[in-house]
């Protein structure tokens, strides 16, 4: 299968078998490439090797020549480094990263002196909030945007080298300036995850009743806060502007909902019906804001329709249900499940 491959993607040195690393490495090992596995944590080296990863990266620069092409799986403020140190060991013909941001580690990148013609700096929009290879999947990346971002130097060769990458992981890599993605990752991404964790920080201080009572709701907006604190402090710290500037536009928008409905609270009903309008406004430009999402394959959001199905909760219910839908022909796009507390059973919305 290695030769449906392009040359430069048969042999692939990948550096951090994390979540990323890791699940680059299957999908890759899924298309017969040879891939080489470093990381730091020698453990995690060896469970990604177990997983199928690929093998562990001999130690020195005794590997047979260099690889087509390397990828730095590191978090941002490490990808200077493992670039200048992957380099002087001749690792591979082109670099890449897979780091959240772009223009911090391609200065630093600069100051160190690394070869940029052989560089482009890319991030695979892709995820899930727990961490590690043991949650790697060789399908993480399908369908997803991986951000590919050139610097002046990147010579036509890396950045086709990239772009092979991130198709045979079964993504869609856009082209994009440097500060631009930050930019927009600091809405998209990084500024959601620091407002999911103000949400779930609330939660720490939670009586047992409130959390008692806890819904889907609270579920689906503190999910994200589950990620790695220490890799999200380096994510953030080098994403620092833009990031600020989200949080302080969310936080001016807080600010006025909750004076407005102190207001309203303080006034009477009367005067609390005028006060809501600031707070109707909100939630009205919440919607159209929601609703600019693209859906799960690209493009506008489907209209779907939602159908709660009530199920006991015993062995093989899931399997009767879905094979119930494939009988009628209903495809089911995406499921969600409630389990009613202190009963044998749960609400599933399909």
């Amino acid at each position: 299968m290695s030769e449906s491959l392009p040359p430069e993607l048969r042999r692939v040195v990948i550096i951090g078998t994390g979540l990323i690393g890791t699940s680059i490495a299957l999908a890759l090992r899924e298309r017969g490439a040879d891939v080489l596995l470093s990381d730091r944590d020698a453990a995690s080296v060896r469970l990604a090797v177990e997983l199928g990863a690929g093998s562990a990266l001999p130690a020195g620069d005794r590997q047979s020549g260099p690889a087509g092409l390397a990828v730095l799986a590191v978090p941002p403020g490490a990808v200077a480094a493992t670039l200048r140190d992957a380099q002087k060991r001749g690792l591979a013909h082109s670099y890449t990263d897979v780091a959240s941001v772009k223009a911090f580690p391609l200065a630093e990148a600069a100051e160190l002196g690394c070869d940029l013609e052989s560089f482009v700096a890319g991030h695979p929009l892709a995820g899930r909030e727990r961490s590690g290879p043991a949650a790697a999947r060789a399908d993480l990346f399908l369908g997803r945007p991986w951000a590919l971002c050139p610097a002046p130097e990147s010579s036509a060769e890396v950045v086709s080298a990239a772009t092979a990458l991130a198709r045979a992981c079964g993504a869609e890599p856009i082209i994009v300036d440097a500060a631009e993605h930050d930019r927009a990752v600091a809405l998209v991404s990084h500024a959601p995850h620091v407002v999911a964790a103000a949400m779930a920080a609330r939660l720490g201080d939670g009586s047992d009743v409130a959390l008692g009572l806890s819904g889907q709701g609270v579920r689906d907006v503190t999910r994200i806060a589950a990620g790695d604190p220490q890799l999200w402090t380096g994510i953030l710290g080098a994403n620092a502007e833009p990031v600020a500037d989200v949080l302080d536009a969310v936080a001016t928008e807080l600010t006025m909902a909750a004076s407005a409905l102190r207001t309203g609270a303080a006034a009477g009903s009367s005067a609390g019906r005028a006060a809501a309008g600031p707070v109707a406004d909100l939630l009205r430009r919440g919607n159209t804001g929601q609703a600019k999402i693209p859906g799960k394959h690209g493009g506008r959001q489907s209209s779907y329709a939602i159908v709660p199905v009530l199920i006991p909760d015993r062995p093989g219910e899931l399997a009767l249900l879905f094979q119930a839908a494939g009988v009628a022909g209903v495809n089911i796009e995406d499921v969600s499940i409630e389990h009613s507390p202190g009963r044998p059973m749960g609400v599933i919305e399909l």
